[in-house]
């Protein structure tokens, strides 16, 4: 079967470069950055193309974004000079830190804006934020994140803490496919949140963490996790129309796990019209009606993954080196906080869409604009 002809990328084709101007401030730390040696192609310069890279599907490959560095038009808004195939993967694959992204990532958080909301969210506690992890698959040549040898599956794990209130990923780590989402949790904690995890995070000494950093949680039990009864809280008409079956202050833990959360908590449970039950804990003074409702906002971030694999594309890995892989994750997630800046919503497919073509050239101002002004008038 003959191979699929390559398409290369003509000029013509790339003339929304003059869009991502606004953003050559933000990317102004990288470009301070020393180089090694002779080196004229610097880590601002990868990032731009892989965001060109994401927002433009013609450039799909290295060799592709390496020829576009001989286009006069990125050449003058990117700062690049024509750069070898070599020198640029090394240099993404060995010679740029990802962790120079994390700050960048953080201001573009703070200047996102957040989205209008329901009443039944005012006066929380902490930022809602949906915390889980998902697997990437590696290609066959990335043999360092094999983690089955006989079957030879290779990957890496992405775990995110992403902002209800803002609809963006507000932390990341990448680690071995097998990594503990526990321990990622742990070291990526801060204060001031309201973290929502699924049972796959049951860990009272985690919960007890969040709660001395100054946080709050909503996690879902196993049907079999131990406890004793402290109280039992009164069920308003509201808790039990969303289907609350009890609301009890509770003492968790067994003979092998004592001590290890003393935090005051509360042990929920809500049936759903199916007829199934789910069991939460929380350390917070909510009511049982929020609390389930709360939970339900955890299905966000399942929702980004699959934006984030199936429309940004972030499956197709122009690295093979897990600092190549890292860096592409980080501006990745760049882009999507872009999407959201841009627009002032949640990123969609649609949106994507339109946007892509407007950085072509092919959607005029007041098109995108009119785009954007629908989605806000939606709800």
């Amino acid at each position: 079967m003959a191979s699929k002809p390559k398409v290369r990328a003509r000029p013509e084709q790339l003339r929304g470069l003059k869009y991502l101007r606004s953003f050559q401030q933000l990317l102004q730390p990288l470009a301070d950055l020393p180089v090694h040696g002779n080196r004229k192609f610097c880590m601002d310069h990868w990032v731009w193309l892989l965001l060109l890279h994401f927002f433009n599907p013609i450039l799909d490959s290295l060799r592709a974004l390496q020829q576009a560095t001989d286009f006069h038009d990125i050449q003058e808004v990117v700062g690049v000079k024509h750069t070898s195939l070599g020198s640029m993967s090394e240099s993404a694959s060995k010679v740029f830190d990802p962790t120079y992204l994390e700050p960048i990532l953080q201001q573009l958080g703070r200047e996102v804006q957040r989205l209008p909301k329901d009443r039944t969210r005012d006066d929380l506690p902490g930022v809602p934020t949906a915390v889980d992890g998902s697997f990437l698959r590696c290609l066959p040549k990335m043999v360092w994140a094999t983690f089955r040898k006989k079957s030879g599956k290779r990957g890496v794990r992405l775990h995110l803490h992403y902002d209800i209130e803002r609809d963006i990923p507000s932390a990341a780590e990448i680690t071995r496919a097998l990594g503990s989402e526990k321990k990622s949790l742990r070291k990526l904690l801060q204060s001031g949140k309201l973290y929502l995890i699924d049972r796959g995070y049951l860990d009272y000494g985690l919960y007890q963490a969040i709660h001395e950093a100054e946080s709050f949680f909503i996690a879902r039990l196993k049907d079999n996790s131990s406890y004793e009864v402290v109280e039992d809280r009164p069920l308003s008409q509201a808790d039990r129309e969303v289907g609350v079956v009890c609301d009890q202050g509770v003492r968790m833990g067994s003979a092998f796990t004592e001590g290890k959360l003393t935090a005051p908590v509360r042990r929920l449970v809500i049936r759903n019209p199916e007829g199934q039950e789910v069991i939460l804990l929380t350390n917070t003074d909510l009511s049982a009606e929020l609390v389930g409702l709360l939970y339900r906002y955890r299905w966000q971030v399942e929702l980004f993954f699959r934006w984030f694999k199936c429309i940004l594309g972030c499956r197709n890995w122009l690295s093979l080196s897990p600092t190549g892989l890292t860096l592409q994750v980080y501006v990745a997630l760049l882009a999507s906080m872009l999407v959201s800046l841009w627009t002032g919503r949640k990123p969609r497919k649609s949106t994507f869409r339109v946007i892509c073509l407007h950085l072509q050239g092919w959607v005029r101002d007041e098109e995108l604009v009119a785009h954007i002004q629908r989605l806000k008038e939606q709800k």
